[in-house]
C-alpha cells in the first residue's frame, strides 16, 4: 500500500464504484489511483468477492477510502454503490466515473468548475487506444453526438442534488436515470461535449458481450427505440431489392448512417480526440443495432436483462414519471438567495 503527497481540490470527492471478478486491470487501475489521489479525494466502493476486496485494500494507496457497499434495493448495483459514497461523503462536488475512465488534472478541474453552473455536469468520453472494436463502438458515439449528447462513464453531480431527490432508482441504465432525476427535481444539467475525459476501452471480448445489453438501455428512449425497431425491416427491405437498385440502397444506408457520425464527430472540437475512420464503422452499428434491438425485445418478454444472477427489466423511468416523484425538491432544497 503506497501513500500520496496530496494537494486537493477543495470540497470535491471522487467516487469510484467497483465490482469485479478478476484482477487483470488491477495494475493499471492502481497507478490510476496513485496519480488521482494526489488531486483530489477518491472512495472506492467495493463489491468485489472477499479475496479480491481483501488484496485490493492492500494494493490501493492508503489515501483511497475503500469501503464496501451498503445493502441497497434490487437492481443495478453501481446505484447502491455510489449512493453509500454519497452517504459517507462530506464533499459537495461530486465526480462518479467508471473504473475504465481516465481524468487528468486539467479535466477534473473542468468538470468540478462546471458544478459551479449546474447541478450535473455530462463530459465526453473517448478511447485512449483504437483498437477495432473501440472504433465500432465510438460511432455509436458519434451518432449520439450528432443528435443531442453521449452518455458517458463518468459525470459530476451535485450532492446536495442527490440528498434533496433520496437518490435515484437502480435502473439498467444508472446515468439517464440519475441525470433525468437530477432534472426532473429542478435541477440544471450542463452537457460539456467538448470537455473529453479519456477511458481505457474493453476487451473485444466484453465489447461482444455488451451489444444487446446496450441495444436494451434504449426502452429508456421510446422515441429512439421505435426508430432501432424498424432499421431492421428497413434492411430487410432493401436486400430484397433486385440488382442495381439494392446496391444503390445499401450505399446510400451506408453513406447516410457515416455521414451521421461524421457531423457527430465535427461537433464541439471531436475531431482532435476521435479518428476519421471511426465514423466508417457507423453502417456497420447500424447494422448490430437492427438486430440486437430485437434480440432486446425477447430479453423484455423473458423478464429483462440478466444482471447479477438477477434481470433487470427496467432501462430506466420517464421524465415526467420522475418529474411526479422529485418535481421541485432542488429548488426547495436550495437557500434563499
Amino acid at each position: 500500500m503506497t501513500s500520496c503527497n496530496r494537494t486537493l481540490i477543495p470540497g470535491a470527492e471522487y467516487i469510484l464504484p467497483l465490482r469485479w471478478v478478476d484482477d487483470s486491470a488491477l495494475a493499471d487501475l492502481v497507478r490510476y489511483l496513485e496519480a488521482l489521489c494526489e488531486w483530489i479525494a477518491v472512495t472506492v466502493v467495493d463489491g468485489s468477492p472477499d479475496a479480491l476486496f481483501e488484496r485490493h485494500t492492500d494494493c490501493f494507496p492508503s489515501a483511497v477510502n475503500h469501503v464496501r457497499p451498503t445493502p441497497g434495493a434490487a437492481g443495478n448495483g453501481k446505484v447502491a454503490a455510489v449512493m453509500t459514497a454519497v452517504r459517507l461523503s462530506t464533499a459537495e462536488r461530486l465526480v462518479i466515473a467508471d473504473d475504465d475512465v481516465r481524468y487528468t488534472p486539467e479535466g477534473l478541474n473542468a468538470v468540478i468548475a462546471g458544478l459551479d453552473r449546474a447541478d450535473i455536469v455530462r463530459p465526453q468520453n473517448y478511447f485512449t487506444t483504437w483498437p477495432w472494436h473501440a472504433r465500432w463502438d465510438t460511432s455509436r458515439t458519434l451518432i449520439n453526438r450528432a443528435f443531442a449528447g453521449d452518455f458517458p462513464g463518468t459525470l459530476a453531480v451535485s450532492r446536495a442534488a442527490l440528498q434533496a431527490t433520496g437518490g435515484y432508482a437502480p435502473v439498467l441504465f444508472e446515468n439517464l436515470e440519475l441525470i433525468r432525476t437530477v432534472t426532473a427535481a429542478g435541477g440544471r444539467e450542463e452537457q460539456a461535449t467538448a470537455l473529453f475525459v479519456a477511458r481505457n476501452p474493453p476487451t473485444a471480448r466484453h465489447f461482444l458481450r455488451q451489444r444487446v445489453r446496450q441495444a436494451y438501455d434504449d426502452f429508456a428512449q421510446p422515441g429512439r427505440l421505435v426508430i432501432e425497431l424498424i432499421l431492421l425491416p428497413l434492411l430487410t427491405w432493401i436486400l430484397c431489392l433486385p440488382g442495381w437498385r439494392r446496391i444503390l440502397a445499401l450505399l446510400c444506408a451506408a453513406a447516410t448512417a457515416a455521414a451521421l457520425a461524421e457531423s457527430g464527430r465535427r461537433r464541439q472540437h471531436g475531431q482532435e480526440v476521435f479518428p476519421a475512420s471511426t465514423s466508417m464503422f457507423a453502417p456497420l452499428w447500424a447494422v448490430e443495432r437492427a438486430i440486437c434491438i430485437w434480440m432486446a425485445v425477447a430479453l423484455r418478454c423473458r423478464g429483462g436483462v440478466p444482471y447479477a444472477g438477477t434481470r433487470l427489466k427496467t432501462a430506466g423511468h420517464s421524465l415526467n414519471y420522475l418529474r411526479l416523484q422529485h418535481e421541485g425538491k432542488i429548488r426547495s432544497a436550495r437557500p434563499a438567495r
